[in-house]
This record gives C-alpha cells, sequence and structure tokens, in this order.
C-alpha cells in the first residue's frame, strides 16, 4: 500500500459524496480512487483502481450495500480491501450481517468525517494496534444519533426565530424528534403526538397545542422572512399563511429526514 490511503466510495447521495471529496481530497493522508452513486458502477471502479479501502452506503436504489459485500465476497473483488460501511439503521441482524460479509468497520449516519477518517487510519495501523477482524465500530451509537438529531432540530427552530425560552420551543423540538423517528405520528397527532409530548413534558395535550401554536406565530411575526420562506415556500394552506401545527411539525422532520438520509 503507498503512503497515502487510497479510498473508493459508493453512495447514491451525490450531495453527500460532493462533501466526501472535498474532504478526503484535501486531506494528507488520503486520495481518491473515485466515486460511484450506483452499486454497479462501485464494483467496476474496484475491479479497476484496486482501493486501499471503500466506504460503501448500505441503502440504495436497485442493488444495495449488502449485495455489493456478497458480490465482493462472492468473487473475491480485492479481497484485501478495508471496507467501511454507513447506514442510518442500527439493527442488529444487519450489523451481524455485514460482519460476516466482511465488514470492517459500521458507522451509523450522520457522523463527523473527522472521526470517520480517523477510523480508517486505525484500520490501516500496525499489526499491533489493529481491530480483530470482522469487529464493528459502534461509535455512532443510538443516543449519539438521538443526540446530533436534537442538535439539528434547535438549529432549525433557532434559524426560524423560535426562543429557546418559550415553552412552544421545547414541545416543538420533542415533536419533530418524535416524528422524526416515525412518520406514524403525523397520522395521529391529536390522540397519539400530543399526548407523548405531554407526557414527557408532565403537561396536558391542549397545552401542548396552544404552546407550539404561540411559538410558530413568534416565528412568523418576528422570525427571518427568507429562512421561513427556503423552509415553506408556497406550501402554506392555511387562510392566516402561517402553517398549521401539524404542517410545520410534518415539514422540518421530513426536510431533516432528508439532510440525514
Amino acid at each position: 500500500m503507498s503512503e497515502e490511503i487510497e479510498l473508493t466510495v459508493i453512495d447514491d447521495d451525490k450531495e453527500f459524496c460532493e462533501l466526501m471529496e472535498e474532504f478526503f481530497s484535501s486531506h494528507s493522508k488520503f486520495s481518491l480512487a473515485g466515486i460511484a452513486n450506483q452499486a454497479e458502477d462501485g464494483l467496476k471502479l474496484i475491479e479497476e483502481k484496486q482501493p486501499d479501502a471503500l466506504i460503501l452506503d448500505l441503502v440504495m436504489p436497485g442493488q444495495d450495500g449488502v449485495e455489493v459485500l456478497k458480490k465482493l465476497k462472492q468473487d473475491k473483488i480485492n479481497p484485501k480491501m478495508k471496507i467501511i460501511v454507513l447506514t442510518a439503521f442500527g439493527q442488529e441482524k444487519i450489523i451481524k450481517q455485514v460482519s460476516e460479509l466482511g465488514a470492517d468497520y459500521y458507522i451509523m449516519k450522520p457522523f463527523d468525517l473527522d472521526k470517520l477518517a480517523e477510523r480508517i487510519t486505525r484500520l490501516f495501523a500496525s499489526e499491533d494496534e489493529k481491530s480483530l477482524p470482522g469487529e464493528i465500530d459502534l461509535e455512532g451509537s443510538e443516543k449519539e444519533k438521538e443526540q446530533h438529531i436534537e442538535v439539528r432540530i434547535s438549529k432549525v427552530l433557532h434559524k426560524l426565530g423560535i426562543p429557546a425560552h418559550i415553552k412552544g420551543y421545547l414541545y416543538l423540538r420533542e415533536a419533530i424528534k418524535l416524528v422524526f423517528e416515525d412518520i406514524n405520528m403525523m397520522g395521529a397527532v391529536t390522540k397519539k403526538l400530543y399526548p407523548t409530548v405531554a407526557e414527557n413534558f408532565d403537561t396536558t395535550p391542549s397545552r401542548v397545542e396552544r404552546a407550539i401554536r404561540h411559538a410558530i406565530d413568534v416565528a412568523w411575526d418576528k422570525g427571518e422572512q427568507k429562512v421561513i420562506r427556503n423552509y415553506f415556500g408556497n406550501t402554506l394552506t392555511s387562510s392566516s399563511g402561517k402553517p398549521t401545527n401539524s404542517q410545520f411539525i410534518a415539514k422540518i422532520a421530513d426536510r431533516l429526514r432528508l439532510e440525514l438520509k
């Protein structure tokens, strides 16, 4: 292996790939053998370039990351290559499967790129420092992911002009997080979502609803209109020109879901 660690990335998220390319291209320890947005192109790239390491997203249209791992193992394509698997879901069954298929590390999205670079570097450390074969990285734990999501929601609410000291801010953050984790919550806002938030804050569903309405009113009256338009555009249907509680929660949760895919 050369002094630099040569990487290949297979991920269907083009914006994410651009971010990876920018980061690793400017990093002294790494070079990029190429990026592919589809499994088939990625497999060809690996056969041609024989990179030192592969960064592979599990969830992709067509052939997914698991199919790529199966193909690599079955055809013995670049068997010495280290494989880092990325995914947004930490299910024990999947972790076991990708480990058996040869993944060296398993990292949950979202994650810090510096941390990813550190993990890859560690894979190529001296023999006595290497991880055991098949070891799976659970650094991106569910708790870390939850904390990251809360931070992202807080930043959005701040951008929209909702002050952190009002109760509606806390209720909105919790409601958006719940919908982010379970989209079915939007089908039962009054029967399930508000009661769940209320229980978490030892209050009543009606107070949760009123406080969220007040927080949205504050954003529309005092928030930055450019930011509001960026998030909501012309999608509003209420006569007041403001989103309903449900529209607001659903829009932010959906936006975050796309960003953190």
